[in-house]
C-alpha cells in the first residue's frame, strides 16, 4: 500500500440555503479543492461523494457544473458518516494503486426537510415507537450525570466553548459567544439537554483532493500525510449496554493508534464528532484523552480549549459550525488539513503536527451507533 497525501481542500460556509440546489451548494467547494490542490481536473482519476439524505447521483449532478465528468463517481450513504466513509474509499483506491489521485466529496441540503429531527427510517421499532437522536442522547447525558457527578454547569461549557471557538471561524454557522446560563435557560429540547446543547441542522459541503504521497511534492508545497484510517459498525446487542461508553468508537481508537503506531498523547488536536454537547465528553474518554470519568475536568482545566493539551473542535464542532451531516466527515478533515497547514487565523493550534477526526452515525435499535470512522493526518 502506497502512503497518501491530501493536497487539495475546500469547503462553503454552513448554513441554510434554501434557494440554493444540493448541486449549487456543493460545486464551490469542489472547485475550491481542485484550485488548491495544483492538479489538472484530468488528472484526477475517480470521485468519491458522501452524502445521507441528497438524493440519487449526487456526485454526477454536482460534478457536471465543474466539467468533470466520464470519470468513475461513486456516491456513498452512511449516515453521518457518509463523507469520511468516502474519503476512506478513495484512500483505500489511491493507496492500492487503482488510482494515482482522488476528489473526494461531502454534501448536503437539510433545508429541504423544513427543519425538525433528522428523518429516521420507521422499520427500526424504536423509531417506529418514537426515537430520535435529542432523545437518545439526553438519556447518554442523564445515566453519565448518574454515573459520574457531571453538572449542568459543566454541560453547558461545552456548548460554550464551541461558541468561542466558532467565534473565530468564518465559515461557522454559529458565531455567537453564549454564556453557561444562556445554555441552561434556551429552549428545553430533551431534558437534560437544551437547544443550544444540539447541533443546528443546515447545509454545506467541503471537498478533498488526494493523492499518492509520492506525487504530492509535484502539485504543492504543503501536503498532509493521512497516517491512518479505520471505519466500524458497531456491536448489535439486545441486552443492556453503557449508554456512558461509545464502544464503537473505543474500539476503533484503539484500532487506529496501533494502526498508525502512535498513542491518543501524540494527538495534537481532534475534531470530533459533538452532535450534543455531553457527546464531546464522552469522546474524550472514548478517543483515550482521559480517563474513564475525566472528562469534565478536562474540559474544566482548559485542556480541550485553544491554548490547551489537546484542543478539541477548534472549528467550532458540530455545535457551532454546524451539521449537514453528510458533509461533516470531510469538513472536520479539511479543519485538520488548515491546521496542520497552519492556515486558521485566530483559531490555529500552535505547533500541531498530528490531527485526527471523528464522525459516528447512528439512529439503529440495538447499537452504540450504526458506523465510526476515524483519521489521522500528520505534516
Amino acid at each position: 500500500m502506497r502512503e497518501v497525501a491530501i493536497i487539495g481542500a475546500g469547503l462553503v460556509p454552513f448554513g441554510k440555503y434554501p434557494k440554493k440546489t444540493l448541486a449549487d451548494i456543493a460545486w464551490p467547494a469542489v472547485k475550491q479543492a481542485i484550485q488548491d490542490s495544483g492538479i489538472k481536473k484530468k488528472e484526477i482519476g475517480a470521485a468519491y461523494c458522501g452524502t445521507a439524505l441528497g438524493g440519487m447521483m449526487a456526485g454526477q449532478r454536482i460534478l457536471k457544473k465543474v466539467g468533470l465528468t466520464g470519470l468513475p463517481i461513486i456516491n456513498i450513504e452512511n449516515a453521518c458518516s457518509s463523507s469520511s466513509t468516502a474519503f476512506r474509499e478513495a484512500w483505500i483506491a489511491v493507496a492500492a494503486g487503482v488510482y494515482d489521485a482522488a476528489l473526494v466529496i461531502g454534501v448536503e441540503k437539510l433545508t429541504k426537510f423544513g427543519g425538525g429531527t433528522l428523518p429516521l427510517e420507521k422499520e427500526d421499532w424504536e423509531v417506529a415507537h418514537g426515537l430520535v437522536m435529542p432523545a437518545l442522547y439526553a438519556m447518554r447525558a442523564r445515566r453519565y450525570m448518574y454515573e459520574y457527578g457531571l453538572t449542568e454547569d459543566q454541560l453547558a461549557m461545552v456548548s460554550v466553548k464551541a461558541r468561542k471557538h466558532g467565534g473565530l471561524n468564518p465559515d461557522a454557522q454559529f458565531r455567537d459567544p453564549v454564556t453557561i446560563e444562556q445554555v441552561k435557560q434556551a429552549r428545553p429540547v430533551a431534558d437534560p439537554l437544551t437547544l443550544f446543547h444540539c447541533c443546528p441542522s443546515g447545509d454545506g459541503a467541503a471537498a478533498v483532493v488526494i493523492c499518492s504521497a509520492d506525487k504530492a511534492r509535484q502539485y504543492t508545497t504543503s501536503p498532509v500525510r493521512v497516517l491512518g484510517s479505520e471505519i466500524n459498525s458497531g456491536n448489535y446487542m439486545t441486552g443492556f449496554r453503557d449508554m456512558t461508553s461509545p464502544e464503537i468508537t473505543v474500539r476503533g481508537a484503539e484500532q487506529l493508534y496501533e494502526e498508525a503506531g502512535i498513542g491518543p498523547e501524540d494527538v495534537d488536536l481532534a475534531e470530533v464528532h459533538d452532535a450534543f454537547a455531553i457527546a464531546e465528553l464522552l469522546y474524550y474518554e472514548a478517543l483515550g484523552f482521559c480517563a474513564k470519568g475525566d472528562a469534565a475536568r478536562l474540559l474544566e482545566d482548559g485542556e480541550t480549549s485553544l491554548g490547551g493539551r489537546i484542543p478539541v473542535n477548534p472549528s467550532g464542532g458540530l455545535l457551532a459550525k454546524g451539521h449537514p451531516i453528510g458533509a461533516t466527515g470531510v469538513a472536520q478533515i479539511v479543519e485538520i488539513v488548515r491546521q496542520l497547514r497552519g492556515q486558521c487565523g485566530d483559531r490555529q493550534v500552535e505547533g500541531a503536527k498530528i490531527g485526527l477526526t471523528h464522525c459516528t452515525g447512528g439512529g439503529i435499535s440495538g447499537f452504540d451507533h450504526g458506523v465510526c470512522s476515524i483519521h489521522l493526518f500528520a505534516r
